[in-house]
């Protein structure tokens, strides 16, 4: 089973890295493009043999007490086979 968690930051907390990304995109010419919002990705393989039940727990409690900071950012995860 693999797991992927998008963390990224509350809208409510501002991002300059995306105003920059954003700013030089419309430099490029993409002018079309208003906001950028960046974020991280996590690929999670998870060992043989887990349940899905256990699996959610799992992802659920790392990515809340690892791989994010709860008071700027926040996450979701998906789980596949």
């Amino acid at each position: 089973m693999k797991a992927r968690v998008y963390v990224s930051l509350k809208p409510t907390v501002l991002d300059p890295q995306g105003q920059t990304v954003r700013s030089a995109l419309n430099g490029l010419g993409y002018k079309a493009v208003s906001e950028v919002r960046q974020g991280k990705l996590f690929e999670i393989s998870l060992n043989p043999g887990v349940s899905e039940e256990q699996a959610r727990h799992e992802i659920d409690t790392l990515a809340k007490e690892v791989l994010t900071n709860p008071v700027i950012e926040e996450y979701r995860f998906e789980l596949s086979e």
